[in-house]
């Protein structure tokens, strides 16, 4: 019963959004000639979405209608082009349709996003903090993730490689052998979700060829979705340190993963990373802060 309903939920949203969406898109915008003032439908009419996309006009009309019938994602995928659907509406035309939606993309007015984030990422001082694309590598990470977790521009510049083959983050780490399974773990759920990803296959092969340890916690096969990791880190300036990473997604930006260090309530924490970021401590530690 709840399954018929949210049913008929779904296909009246999917009638309203694409009637709403027919009629913003003007004939001239679509290559038509706009039929002068006889022309009483605002936008396109059901006939002429369907001649563009190259559908069945009785076919659309149904689809239109939400009634229960066939659907592919290279139809849809016209429909979306015809409509001038956004990459968020091209996914809620799938979702509502009764399909898997595609995997998000960045919208061209959103890539000027990382301005804000590294204002984010900032703020976040004096706990650790970093920011990765789809493939673990690190685009920015604030003068705390530098100083605590040893982030450097010497490294790789990924993450998942520098957690498996980082000297200096492994001698820091005391959760190594418990996160690693976790890190792998996250990485297969990530991974899996493109699976003709070819950047994902060149990090998977690089790992296996730089971590026996990698390829061994590979082989079983473990799959988690991201969230939050518990750290405990052996710093050689203020001793033990216990935070939580916690990896986080922007909507408008899904191929970028913010990845924040929070304090926890054990030795001293809060106060060691405070006390990390000072001048004080920048001028005796280890490595230069991230400018």
């Amino acid at each position: 019963m709840a399954e018929d309903v949210g049913r008929s939920h779904r296909r009246r949203e999917l009638r309203e959004f694409l009637m709403s969406r027919r009629a913003r898109v003007s004939p001239a915008e679509a290559g038509l000639p706009d039929g002068g003032a006889r022309r009483r439908t605002p936008g396109l009419r059901r006939e002429e979405v369907a001649v563009l996309a190259g559908v069945g006009a009785s076919w659309y009309q149904w689809l239109e209608q939400g009634r229960d019938i066939s659907v592919s994602p290279q139809v849809l995928d016209a429909v979306a082009r015809v409509l001038r659907l956004s990459g968020t509406e091209r996914r809620h035309l799938y979702v509502l349709a009764g399909l898997n939606p595609p995997v998000p993309e960045v919208a061209p007015e959103q890539r000027d996003m990382c301005e804000g984030l590294r204002r984010l990422i900032d703020t976040w001082m004096p706990y650790p903090a970093h920011i990765m694309d789809a493939y673990y590598n690190c685009v920015q990470y604030n003068a705390a993730a530098a100083i605590v977790l040893g982030m450097r521009q010497e490294g790789t510049q990924n993450c998942l490689v520098d957690f498996f083959t980082d000297p200096l983050y492994r001698s820091r780490s005391k959760s190594w052998e418990k996160n690693a399974r976790t890190v792998v773990a996250q990485f297969r759920a990530a991974s899996s979700a493109r699976p003709d990803d070819e950047g994902y296959q060149e990090l998977l092969d690089r790992l296996h060829a730089d971590s026996p340890e990698f390829a061994a916690l590979w082989a079983e096969r473990d799959i988690e979705d991201a969230g939050q990791i518990r750290k405990e880190l052996d710093h050689p300036l203020a001793g033990l340190l216990v935070v939580e990473s916690t990896a986080m997604r922007v909507p408008a930006r899904p191929d970028l993963t913010i990845v924040l260090h929070t304090p926890l309530d054990e030795a001293n924490t809060a106060a060691k990373l405070e006390w990390l970021a000072s001048p004080q401590a920048r001028r005796g530690a280890m490595y230069p802060v991230a400018g």
